[in-house]
């Protein structure tokens, strides 16, 4: 956790602080169920929440002595309630406590990365209803290809991101259960209605079926799920990198009246914030692997995925609230400049009108093959001469001899290539 890319809402749910009281949660509301099924004296509840506080300084304390987080924090209550305390935990084992604990605090940052989506989902739409029909060049392999609008661009983020959200719910949904079955999950120990109490007061589901812990397919999909969100920023992010390049200069980063760029060339206007979106998008990635890996445990359980988690829960949903926020931004503060785009339009002196000419010729009978050699030629030799592509095919008897003047001009309209945007807007933005 690095303070620079931490922010308020989800630092809290991976504080010392809040882990600890969700420990308490669960042992207090497993104590409820347990009065309630007279396994334990009733009030005891009522008199370890009276006195019961939350001190991680000396839980840390008790810890370095006994090498046990659990432990060490029921001593800590213990310390604080009294002998009451001592029907705390009656039954249960540690993972039960630290697994629930950990898919709730999974669930609650889960819950803000939503609404961090639907922030961005917003920011996104509004680019691209106002760009529906801003024509710019569309690319593949990085050159020139055939016209789109930015709208579109936009577009496929929009529902890319649409279906991340409901990768993310899914994921959400998978990861909140609950755990309190005992040592080898067979509840030899404790009562079944222990668990669904518990599960009910949390607003978790039930674990069908455990071992010693929540099995970690669970969160090989939060993870994995996290890490194509990340994937996702990535996507965007180097979009607005390239068309950044001071050669194609189609949209730039919003730029402060008293922002610097480079420190030692003081014109630089520097996509700084795009290119950070993608060290955090690999880093988030770096998460998925690890998290895979610890599907694979020993039996019943052993704690080799321990370390991991304790640094991929709270580092990668950080990292990612902080991505999906920044990323909000960098696209409602977007600079979109509409003359650039068609000027680099231009530059190719329409050769990306090929297909239609080569449609049209194989319209008029000639082959697929005869066709694509006439357009071919016509378009490299205009690339290379840097002239027009309509004049050469004006000046091609071939092409002349079996389409009229009059057809051909109609051949090379921007609007043939905006002509079904609409329809993609309204089955991608239907509710």
């Amino acid at each position: 956790m690095i303070e620079r890319y931490t922010r308020k809402e989800i630092k809290k749910i991976w504080s010392d602080y809040n882990r600890y009281s969700i420990w308490l949660l669960i042992e207090l509301a497993a104590a409820e169920a347990m009065e309630k099924l007279k396994i334990i004296p009733k009030g005891v509840v009522k008199k370890v929440k009276s006195k019961a506080k939350i001190n991680p300084k000396r839980i840390l304390q008790i810890e370095e002595k006994v090498k046990h987080d659990i432990i060490a924090f029921l001593t800590s209550i213990t310390e604080r309630a009294g002998k009451e305390a001592r029907h705390l935990h009656k039954g249960m084992t540690s993972s039960d406590v630290l697994d629930t604990c950990f898919n709730l605090q999974l669930k609650q940052s889960g819950e803000i990365l939503l609404k961090d989506i639907n922030i961005l989902l917003l920011a996104i739409r509004k680019q691209a209803v106002k760009h529906k029909y801003t024509l710019c060049i569309g690319r593949s392999h990085g050159i020139h290809a055939e016209p789109v609008t930015f709208g579109l661009k936009m577009l496929t983020f929009y529902q890319e991101f649409l279906r991340n959200k409901k990768r993310l719910e899914s994921s959400i949904k998978e990861i909140s259960t609950c755990a309190i079955s005992g040592a080898v999950g067979t509840f030899a120990n404790i009562d079944p209605r222990i668990e669904n109490y518990v599960a009910k007061k949390l607003n978790l589901k039930v674990e069908p079926v455990s071992t010693q812990i929540i099995p970690r397919d669970r969160h090989a999909q939060f993870f994995s799920t996290l890490g194509i969100i990340a994937s996702s920023i990535e996507r965007f992010a180097v979009e607005i990198r390239h068309l950044q390049r001071t050669e194609v200069l189609e949209v730039e980063e919003f730029f402060g009246k008293k922002q610097k760029g480079s420190s030692a060339m003081p014109h630089k206007k520097n996509p700084i914030l795009s290119e950070n979106l993608t060290g955090l998008a690999r880093l988030i990635r770096s998460s998925v692997v690890p998290a895979l890996e610890n599907v694979a445990l020993w039996h019943e359980r052993d704690i080799s995925h321990s370390a991991v988690e304790r640094n991929i829960g709270p580092d990668t949903t950080i990292a990612l609230d902080f991505a999906l926020n920044r990323l909000s931004n960098v696209v409602k503060d977007l600079n979109v400049y509409p003359k650039n785009m068609l000027r680099n339009l231009k530059l190719t002196n329409g050769i990306f009108f090929s297909q239609r000419v080569l449609l049209e010729l194989t319209s008029v009978g000639f082959t697929r093959e005869e066709s694509y050699k006439i357009v071919q030629k016509n378009a490299l030799q205009a690339w290379k001469e840097n002239s027009s592509f309509y004049d050469k095919i004006l000046s091609d008897k071939k092409i002349t001899n079996k389409i009229s003047v009059n057809k051909l001009k109609k051949l090379f309209d921007f609007s043939y290539h905006t002509k079904k945007i609409n329809i993609i807007f309204n089955r991608s933005l239907k509710k």
